[in-house]
């Protein structure tokens, strides 16, 4: 007899089978096992954040249901975020909207570490410079940062249009800069004047470590709620121009200060992105929807169906023209999709109003700032 060739029977080629598939199935599980708590160690964020840095873009992606969010309870943790964003405090019964996170298609976020955010920004100012949509940012990563790290001392001023939440222990400023449209408006004889082409307010700006700029929102508002009488571009005034004309020109301004007053490498440049509004059900395909009020979850899916707004394109064309480094946070889309996100009838005016353009906290923007965080470390 042969030994070296010995044949098996049908039953034993078969159990042969099935032995190698158990083994090949429980090898690949104990992989998945390992890979997933690979992720979650910091060897594995920083293979995250080289994967974010080289091929993958964070912005495409898709909302997935995860228990262990919210990241903080705002309620209880953060008693200093606004009635403006504490929807559970504004009696929001629903708790579902809290427990999605942002999936890139192509690679996994590190989840965020206020320690680390700290340890990574000791001794630096951070600033948000914008609208209300920064502030709504601005108390998101300060929240973040506290529920992280309990036993941070910090104190909070204000100081006219300027507040700072300083983390005295790490020397770490987190400022906002009230500034809706970037450049300036100033009081003369006539009235109020918007000038497209003056940023004198850029002085607040200048030599900090870490700056995240907006404006969009307030560049349509009319009427009472409308906070200049003239535009000015040059020496001409106008008494309306397009807004989406005024708002390239003011982008155009804004980006020659940061060509003419920014060094790279004493200060990183963010730029929000568009945060979207939800007023219109068509847009999303629920035509019959009251604005945003009773929505519980976000859209499936990573396209929106109403497409990005004008606004989206307007800026990006700007940022291309800007010679120093400017990094987009392109969160229009992820949060186009967050149709469920917005404070509805448990926002500031209550039900005599409907805010479906801020973001409950904890929620959105806790995104938008956990994409900073990988982007910074």
């Amino acid at each position: 007899m042969d030994m070296g060739r010995r044949t098996l029977s049908p039953d034993g080629a078969l159990l042969l089978s099935i032995v190698v598939l158990v083994l090949a199935l429980e090898g690949s599980s104990q992989w998945g096992i390992e890979a997933a708590a690979e992720v979650r160690s910091s060897t594995s964020r920083r293979r995250s954040r080289r994967t974010i840095g080289a091929t993958c873009d964070v912005f495409e992606g898709r909302w997935v249901m995860e228990p262990s969010y919210p990241l903080y309870n705002a309620s209880e943790s953060c008693p200093f975020i606004e009635r403006e964003f504490s929807c559970l405090r504004n009696g929001r019964p629903d708790l579902l909207y809290t427990h999605y996170r942002w999936q890139p298609l192509n690679c996994n976020l590190a989840r965020f570490d206020g320690q680390a955010f700290l340890e990574r920004l000791r001794g630096k100012t951070v600033m948000f410079v914008g609208d209300s949509l920064s502030r709504n940012q601005w108390q998101s990563l300060t929240c973040m940062i506290h529920s992280s790290v309990p036993n941070a001392k910090y104190n909070v001023t204000r100081q006219d249009d300027v507040s700072t939440f300083a983390f005295t222990d790490y020397g770490v400023k987190i400022m906002l800069d009230r500034n809706v449209f970037l450049v300036d408006v100033v009081k003369e004889d006539i009235g109020r004047v918007l000038k497209l082409d003056s940023i004198l307010g850029g002085k607040l700006w200048k030599d900090l470590d870490m700056l995240i700029f907006n404006t969009w929102h307030w560049w349509n508002r009319q009427g009472p709620t409308q906070p200049w009488d003239y535009i000015e571009v040059g020496k001409k005034l106008y008494k309306d121009m397009d807004r989406m004309a005024a708002f390239e020109m003011a982008l155009k301004t804004w980006g020659g200060w940061v060509d003419s007053n920014v060094d790279p490498s004493k200060s990183t440049v963010f730029f929000q992105g568009i945060s979207p509004s939800h007023y219109n059900g068509t847009l999303w395909g629920e035509p019959k929807a009251k604005r945003c009020v009773g929505q519980k979850e976000p859209l499936l899916g990573s396209t929106y169906p109403g497409g990005l707004p004008p606004a989206v394109g307007v800026l990006k064309s700007v940022l291309k023209n800007i010679t120093k480094p400017v990094t987009l946070l392109d969160i229009t889309n992820l949060s186009l999709l967050r149709k469920d996100g917005h404070p509805s009838i448990y926002g500031l005016s209550g039900r005599t109003g409907t805010d479906c353009i801020h973001w409950c906290l904890a929620g959105v923007p806790d995104t938008w700032n956990e994409i900073l965080y990988n982007l910074i470390l």
